[in-house]
């Protein structure tokens, strides 16, 4: 601003400077006159005045201010030549608003064991296994008894800490009592109402299920919109039983119906629906049936008769099965059902054989919805409930397999068609993979090798951050990357291919949160390997560029310890040390907890400490 303010006066100054200049050399040049004697003297006493004159020390001093001009310049580099636009918002937030559990499970069994229901011709040899037992290898009440309890272990592996109750052979009564007490202990959580109809007739197109009379002697009609009222809502229901879209159209019309006299309702005072307290809407109501309304269950031998149960219960024994059974040439064509049943390992183990095969099968039904639904539906289906998230995971193997025995599977919200999805591919190869080195294992005691699934999936990835091209659509594998997260094998890998992802710009932050992928990386700060720190940095920097409601989460978890030790470790690189202030920097940015938390964790003095590291961009 100096300079700007006198610019006038320094042009001024010059332009005298220069006029006194070309008068001195004039006077020095012409010769005195003779006849004036004292002509030399007054010469010399002009050049004395005007060396001492200001005009002269005005010129000394434009010299001094151009050396000044032809000092080095700081902070001269252009920035910010684009156009400055603040940031873009998520186009829908990635957190579940409205997170749920399923706290209790209906389980209701109409099998009347022995008896076939009048409108049901079953084939001979017929499929006869419900949950995996034989009813007629035992009394029939004895074999209803433990269908029951077999089938509560296999909900219990997907969800453990639920409330089950069973209904075997039950009255109207018995189900509305079942249904009317779980809701009322579960008040705004999810229920769960399970039907087996394998010993009663068909559904009716007036909207009913059967159940039995107290002699069972009769088939008692069961009204869908009685059970809608008893369950109430959010729930799920699952129908496994021929016909069983016509259940699935019948709730939706009893839906509709309840919305209409509602409606009816608010406009007259005098309708007796007005004086009653509002009834649930069924619009949070999920279900899940075994076939369309004009088709009848498999009863193929080779097959369990509750066939769409063991898909959403137990997928992996059956999809092994089912891969045995078909003609498709495989590694090892000498691999039968018995053998299958030796898998060593449990599913919970991933180094196991059956541990790694669930673990596959996880990420490819996820990487299935992921890329076919749309993103709010794959949230509310596959990330709002761990139950209902298992059972849709699972309602995709029931698709593919129960297609193959022209049988249609049913879902509401009905999902697009994923059965012939190349993700299924790679869940044979795998399969097959792990099929071939069975007898090895079994018979000589040979060591499992694992699977190349993931590492593949890996390159696949890294093959698409490396020769992609713009506009394209999103990777595909991003849901197995999640998953590979949870192996210290590939963790290294994938957390730099995420990274490597993410640097791609806020879009890409914000599919990877909507897959899921933020409580992984928030668990993996509690990780004490060196290693991880430049990537977890790196990637928690990029996060909170995009989403600096994060800072609650990493607060609440401690997190910002993590990045607290990073900044202080002077082995770090400085560019991760300068992105770790960062987050810190974010993390106390209008949030007093945050700027607690921090300050009881020493920032400013380790910030301090910074002020003297020779990287420029750190002490900025």
């Amino acid at each position: 601003l100096y300079r700007l303010w006198t610019l006038p006066y320094t042009f001024l100054t010059r332009i005298v400077c220069a006029t006194v200049s070309v008068i001195v050399r004039r006077r020095r040049a012409s010769p005195a006159r003779v006849d004036n004697p004292a002509a030399p003297r007054a010469l010399m006493k002009m050049d004395s005045e005007l060396l001492h004159s200001p005009a002269v020390g005005l010129a000394e001093e434009e010299e001094a201010d151009m050396n000044d001009w032809k000092l080095p310049l700081a902070f001269m580099k252009k920035r910010h030549l684009e156009k400055i636009e603040g940031s873009k918002a998520l186009a829908q937030s990635w957190r579940m608003k409205d997170r749920m559990k399923t706290v209790s499970v209906a389980l209701v069994l109409c099998l009347n064991v022995g008896v076939d229901p009048p409108d049901v011709v079953k084939t001979s040899p017929c499929a006869r296994l419900e949950c995996w037992i034989d009813p007629l290898s035992m009394s029939p009440q004895k074999a209803l008894e433990t269908i029951g309890a077999n089938l509560q272990k296999q909900y219990e592996n997907w969800q453990p800490r639920a409330r089950y109750k069973q209904s075997l052979d039950p009255t109207v009564d018995e189900v509305k009592k079942l249904c009317t007490s779980l809701r009322r202990n579960a008040k705004e959580e999810r229920v769960l109402f399970h039907y087996n109809g394998h010993g009663v007739p068909r559904p009716t197109v007036n909207g009913e299920i059967w159940v039995f009379n107290k002699n069972y002697t009769q088939y008692i009609p069961l009204s869908i919109y009685d059970l809608q009222t008893w369950m109430g809502s959010p729930s799920i229901f699952v129908y496994d039983c021929s016909n069983a879209g016509i259940i699935v159209k019948s709730f939706k019309q009893f839906a509709l119906q309840r919305e209409q006299e509602l409606e009816v309702a608010a406009i007259n005072p005098s309708h007796p629906l007005a004086q009653m307290p509002l009834p649930p809407s069924m619009k949070n109501c999920i279900q899940l049936a075994a076939c369309e309304a004009n088709e009848l269950l498999p009863m193929n031998p080779d097959l369990p008769a509750d066939l769409f149960t063991s898909c959403l219960t137990t997928p992996i024994k059956i999809a092994l099965r089912w891969f045995c059974m078909q003609k498709s040439a495989k590694l090892v064509p000498g691999v039968t059902l018995d053998l299958i049943e030796k898998i060593p390992g449990r599913l919970n183990d991933r180094r196991t054989p059956l541990g790694e095969l669930n673990w596959i099968f996880t990420a490819i039904t996820d990487t299935i919805a992921w890329n076919v639904l749309p993103r709010d539906l794959f949230q509310k289906l596959f990330r709002q409930d761990l139950l209902v998230a298992s059972l849709f995971r699972n309602f995709l193997l029931a698709e593919r397999i129960m297609r193959s025995y022209n049988c249609t599977p049913v879902s509401s919200p009905r999902l697009p068609p994923t059965y012939m999805h190349a993700m299924w591919q790679a869940w044979d190869l795998a399969v097959d993979i792990c099929l071939s080195q069975l007898p090895t294992i079994i018979e000589e005691g040979t060591a499992f090798r694992h699977s190349p699934f993931f590492a593949e999936q890996l390159t696949a990835f890294q093959v698409w951050l490396t020769m992609g091209v713009e506009n394209r659509n999103p990777p595909e594998q991003l849901p197995i990357v999640l998953q590979v997260l949870l192996s210290q094998v590939h963790r290294l890998r994938a957390l730099d291919l995420l990274g490597r992802f993410l640097d791609l710009g806020p879009w890409a932050v914000s599919l990877a949160l909507s897959v899921g992928i933020f409580p992984y990386v928030l668990k993996l700060l509690q990780s004490s390997a060196r290693e991880l720190r430049p990537l977890l940095v790196f990637i928690w920097a990029k996060i909170l560029a995009v989403d600096s409601s994060c800072q609650a989460d990493l607060v609440k978890d401690n997190g910002h310890k993590y990045f607290l030790s990073v900044l202080a470790d002077s082995y770090m690189p400085a560019e991760h040390r300068t992105m770790a202030v960062f987050i810190l920097a974010v993390i106390v940015n209008s949030y007093n907890t945050g700027q607690e938390a921090c300050l009881q964790g020493n920032l400013i003095a380790i910030c301090l400490e910074q002020l003297s590291d020779p990287h420029p961009l750190l002490r900025q």
